[in-house]
């Protein structure tokens, strides 16, 4: 059977974070990837900002890693070529009911120490003509990323550093043991792997992957819940240059708007909540009819909005730990501290801030383990 130091299940951004942290470490370090390429599932079906870190309650995972996480991301980016721009976002209020929200936003940023200067509506108008609120926080720390980019710049480091990446390597069942775990592989050439380190970074299939893990008490394996993005792409260019944030709703931001690197405006995501099932049942596709929605949304910030001017563009389904209903769950990292086997690290409900966060995670993996 062949022997490697590490093992990292998934090839999303956080699983080459980690992968490529391993590596630099000095471990022999593999990471498996079921599908044929890097990233096709959470990863490259987002809005791919990078966050400032203003939602999240002081202390918790999210708002540590994704506050650390987005200063590491900057310096990685403007390291190794990829391509990003510090943009900014406006957070918005379209009535007076919603400027407590506001205050809320911007007390629990402070709480995290991201500071957002609060605007009236002149003073959002005089950055955006084309806004209508009543009110407005500016995050000047808010950003967008090429994420495939900064994909391909993790592997390479990975790489670089020793480490590999096997694709069309679907992990079919890892048993826990004193002397190192056994990771068997399936597709066209199955193998069994033993490793010192097993880190799950499965996104999507993680619950499912850890409830298979013999060797691993039941009482840590949360349930996972499935709640669907959709995203609607504006046919010409829009009248913006920040990013744009309704005040945040239950399970989401809001439908807002984002720019790509090429400054085309794209829509989402709504909140989908989908039947809990394995993830190779997802339905990716868009339904044009939750177009309308969107539109009733839109308008409450851009008023100016044409009939016809969205078109379906993709979705993403954000890994959730909590289903319809329940409070915002924390990142979870869950180490051989929590569930007593050593060597072993699952991932649980990494969604937004994650690709933040990537590589504030990757270190707090390899502290987990230390």
């Amino acid at each position: 059977m062949d022997q490697v130091d590490a093992l990292v299940i998934g090839a999303g951004v956080v699983g080459l974070a980690v992968g490529r942290a391993l590596a630099q470490s000095g471990l022999e370090t593999v990471v498996l990837e079921r599908a044929d390429a890097i990233g096709t599932a959470t990863s490259s079906r987002n809005s791919e900002v990078i966050h400032a870190g203003l939602y999240y309650p002081a202390g918790s995972l999210k708002a540590r890693l994704c506050v650390q996480g987005r200063v590491q991301l900057y310096d990685f980016c403007a390291s190794h070529g990829v391509a990003h721009r510090r943009c900014g976002k406006l957070v918005v209020a379209t009535s007076a009911a919603q400027h407590a929200a506001l205050d809320a936003t911007r007390a629990k940023a402070a709480a995290s120490g991201v500071e957002l200067q609060w605007l009236d509506a002149d003073e959002a108008r005089a950055l955006e003509p084309a806004l209508r609120c009543t009110a407005a926080l500016l995050s000047s720390e808010t950003g967008i990323v090429d994420s495939h980019g900064l994909m391909l710049a993790l592997q390479g480091d990975l790489e670089g550093a020793g480490g590999a990446l096997a694709l069309c390597s679907p992990v079919t069942g890892l048993r826990c043991g004193a002397d190192g775990h056994v990771v068997r592989v399936g597709g066209e050439a199955p193998m069994e792997l033993r490793a010192r380190i097993v880190v799950n970074a499965a996104g999507l299939w993680a619950p499912g992957l850890a409830a298979a893990m013999q060797g691993l008490a039941a009482q840590h394996v949360p349930s996972g819940h499935h709640a669907k993005g959709n995203y609607f792409s504006l046919a010409g260019r829009a009248p913006f240059s920040h990013l744009i944030y309704p005040v945040p709703e239950e399970a989401g931001l809001g439908v807002h708007l984002t720019l790509d690197l090429a400054g085309q405006a794209r829509f989402g995501p709504d909140v989908q909540w989908l039947p809990d099932g394995p993830p190779d049942a997802i339905d990716y596709r868009v339904d044009a009819a939750r177009a309308e929605g969107f539109y009733a949304q839109i308008r409450r910030y851009w008023p100016d909005l044409r009939d016809g001017a969205l078109q379906s563009a993709y979705s993403g389904v954000r890994p959730k730990l909590g289903g319809p209903g329940s409070a915002a769950a924390d990142f979870v990292v869950q180490g051989p501290a929590t569930h007593g086997v050593a060597g072993l690290v699952n991932l649980f409900g990494i969604e937004s801030p994650g690709l933040t966060a990537c590589l504030a995670i990757a270190d707090e993996v390899l502290a987990s383990i230390r």
